[in-house]
């Protein structure tokens, strides 16, 4: 078994009735290429308001959930933006803005803020078309990470997510990007890494892909279109496996599996405790199920994103949960330990940021599809939940596709031996 091995870990208890996260798509309209992005981009189409309220009563009469990830396309290109956000902060739940940022002016921030915005997650990789940044390195990206962390830290009270597609040639990078963010962990409070799938790639070119009965041509699907990237097998694993390089303690403490194989880490979650010069400790299972449990037991629902307020508060959260988390209980000691050394040295505060790390769907050599088991990013399509990193397949074809291996088919094609 690599590490980790999932037996160890906690697994996150959603489900697809009862899952922190809904994902609106309010729009298909985007301002920006990325490569590994799944949606097609070519309709430019923006729902109406009224189709909005809709799909969020869909959501609501399926799903208990936290937060709304409002995504797309750019939602930032949806003339009705801060409308959306107050609507769903209006029913109770967290908005959560996926952009790129481009149309992020500080006006348009201070209005999201005041409809009652609760979070940005901001995809930034190279592998997009930006303006002014196009060929630019992952770590010389950071400048740009570090320009959107501090306009939405002035306005303050807003959740700051980075996420970033992981491909073969970037890989090497994702250790940088978790020293940056620790760097900022006042300001950045998530750090998302998405490994690249093309459904074209691994063991697709060896099968034949149907909707029902009928065969279909994936080729019209975006993300079956290649792209020059050569590793189509990039796991949530060897993401963690090239972390530990600088950070040999990096552990994740909780996961998703697949829904065709057990062991598969589909989400893999790691938290931990420092301060913008260090990483004191990283949480436990046992750190991980006592705030899913209890924000359960409080609210009704599991735990979508934490406000800052919340996780600048790290000397408080460890001293509650240092008896039952030995991960917590060592940064704490940690942190006790250095205060002892330096003591005319003010107490630094201490932070919780996490790194969360996402391999999507995997086919597998006899065509099964290993999907995310209770995915969090099910959206709403004709009226239906469906899977949000699939969806084109509905659009185009009416349905999810399956494979079926060539030499599967054509072995069932061969007469049966005769019997003497």
């Amino acid at each position: 078994m690599h590490y980790p091995d999932h037996r160890t870990l906690y697994r996150l208890p959603w489900s697809l009735p009862d899952n922190p996260i809904a994902w609106l798509e309010p729009t298909e309209a985007c301002n920006l290429y990325c490569e590994g992005c799944y949606r097609a981009n070519q309709y430019q189409g923006h729902k109406p308001l009224a189709q909005i309220e809709e799909e969020l009563d869909v959501f609501a009469r399926h799903r208990t959930f936290d937060g709304v990830s409002i995504a797309g396309g750019d939602p930032l290109t949806h003339p009705d933006v801060v409308s959306i956000v107050s609507r769903v902060a209006a029913r109770g739940y967290k908005p959560i803005l996926n952009t790129n940022g481009l149309a992020l002016t500080d006006d348009l921030l201070r209005a999201l803020k005041g409809a009652g915005l609760m979070g940005f997650t901001f995809h930034i990789d190279s592998k997009q078309a930006r303006p002014g940044w196009k060929g630019k390195t992952e770590i010389e990206l950071n400048e740009l990470r570090l320009s959107f962390a501090e306009r939405v830290a002035r306005v303050g009270g807003i959740s700051c997510a980075f996420n970033a597609t992981v491909y073969e040639d970037t890989l090497q990078y994702a250790p940088e990007i978790v020293a940056w963010a620790q760097r900022h962990i006042d300001k950045v409070h998530v750090v998302v890494f998405i490994a690249y799938r093309q459904a074209s790639g691994a063991y697709a070119e060896e099968m034949d892909f149907y909707v029902g009965r009928d065969r279909i041509a994936m080729d019209d699907l975006v993300y079956s279109r290649p792209t020059g990237a050569t590793r189509l097998d990039i796991s949530s694993r060897d993401v963690v496996a090239t972390i530990r390089d600088r950070f040999p303690e990096f552990a994740p403490c909780a996961y998703l599996n697949g829904t065709e194989k057990a062991d598969s880490l589909k989400w893999l979650l790691t938290t931990y405790v420092g301060t913008d010069s260090e990483i004191l400790g990283y949480a436990g299972p046992r750190f991980m199920e006592l705030a899913q449990s209890l924000h359960h037991w409080r609210h009704g629902r599991f735990l979508a994103y934490a406000p800052p307020a919340t996780l600048r508060h790290g000397r408080s959260i460890a001293a509650a949960t240092w008896p039952i988390d030995p991960g917590i209980r060592g940064a704490l000691t940690r942190y006790l330990a250095g205060t002892i050394r330096r003591p005319l040295r003010p107490f630094p505060r201490l932070h919780l940021q996490s790194v969360m790390i996402i391999q999507p769907v995997d086919i597998l050599a006899d065509g099964r599809m290993n999907m995310c088991d209770a995915c969090p990013d099910i959206t709403v399509h004709e009226g239906e939940l469906v899977w949000s990193c699939r969806l084109e397949e509905r659009k185009a074809h009416g349905g999810f596709a399956r494979g079926v291996p060539r030499a599967k088919r054509e072995a069932a094609k061969q007469p049966e031996p005769q019997t003497v």
